[in-house]
C-alpha cells in the first residue's frame, strides 16, 4: 500500500527569517493523522533568510538529520563542535541525554534551504554525539544511515536506513523491501512513479507499507533526487 503526501498538503509556518513547511505535526501545526510514521517523526523543508537562524536551543533523546539543499548551515553545539554543513553534506546529532546547539545561515547574502529529520531513538540518555559526511552523488542507491554504521554510513541509534537515491542517467532501480517493515520516501528534485503508478514530485512524500519490492522510475526530463527510509 502507497499512501501520498502532496507537498501542498504540508503544514506551514512563515515567520519572515524561516519559512518552514512540515511532513508531519510540528511547533503551532497539529494534524493528528499526521503524527510521524514509525520512528521518523520530523521532516521540516526549511527556507532561512540570509544571516539568520535558529538561536541557542536544546534537544534531548532525538536523532535530528540535517541535509542542506542550497546554501550552508553554521552549526555550533554544546558538545564543542563548531562546523559548517554545505550542499550534499549529511549530518547526524544524537541529542542523548541533553544538547544545546544553534544552526545559522552561514550567508548573509544568499538563502538557505535545508531538510531537518527527527528520528526517535531506540535508546535514552547517553553521551550526544555528532557526525558529518558527504556521500556524492553516484547514481542508484547510495546508503547514508544505518544503525551500525557499515560500511562508512553514519550510525544511528534506531533500526532503521536512510538511503540516497538518484536517477539521472539511469531511468529506474528496485529497491527489495521486506513486507513486515515500513518505507518513507521522500522526493528532493525531479519526479518518480512508484508502483501502481503513483507518482510523487518534489516535495512529496509517500508511505510504503506491505511491499517486498519498491520500483522506482524516473519520469522528469532532469534527474530525480529522493531520501528512502527503511524502518521497523
Amino acid at each position: 500500500m502507497i499512501t501520498l503526501r502532496h507537498a501542498q498538503d504540508r503544514g506551514h509556518a512563515n515567520f519572515g527569517w524561516l519559512n518552514s513547511h512540515h511532513s508531519f505535526s510540528f511547533g503551532n501545526y497539529y494534524d493528528p493523522q499526521q503524527m510521524g510514521f514509525s520512528h521518523l517523526r520530523v521532516i521540516n523543508d526549511d527556507t532561512v533568510s540570509p544571516d539568520s537562524g535558529f538561536e541557542t536551543h536544546g534537544h534531548k533523546d532525538m536523532e535530528i538529520i540535517s541535509l542542506v539543499l542550497e546554501g550552508r548551515i553554521a552549526h555550533k553545539d554544546s558538545a564543542g563542535n563548531i562546523k559548517e554543513l554545505p550542499v550534499g553534506e549529511y549530518q547526524l546529532m544524537s541529542a542523548g541525554k541533553g544538547i544545546f546547539h544553534s544552526e545559522f545561515n552561514a550567508s548573509k547574502t544568499d538563502p538557505l534551504k535545508f531538510l531537518q529529520i527527527w528520528i526517535q531513538p531506540n535508546e535514552l540518555g547517553g553521551t550526544p554525539g555528532y557526525q558529518q559526511k558527504a556521500f556524492g552523488e553516484e547514481q542508484g542507491f547510495t546508503t547514508v544511515i544505518t544503525p551500525d554504521g557499515k560500511n562508512g554510513s553514519l550510525q544511528v541509534k534506531q533500526d532503521m536506513q536512510l538511503i540516497q537515491l538518484i536517477l539521472e542517467n539511469e531511468t529506474e532501480t528496485t529497491w527489495q523491501a521486506d513486507k513486515k517493515r515500513h518505507y518513507y520516501i521522500q522526493v528532493i528534485e525531479g519526479e518518480l512513479s512508484l508502483d501502481n503508478g503513483v507518482i510523487v514530485k518534489a516535495g512529496d512524500g509517500a508511505k510504503i507499507e506491505g511491499q517486498d519490492k519498491i520500483h522506482f522510475k524516473k519520469i522528469s526530463e532532469v534527474r530525480s533526487k529522493a531520501l528512502l527510509f527503511d524502518l521497523v
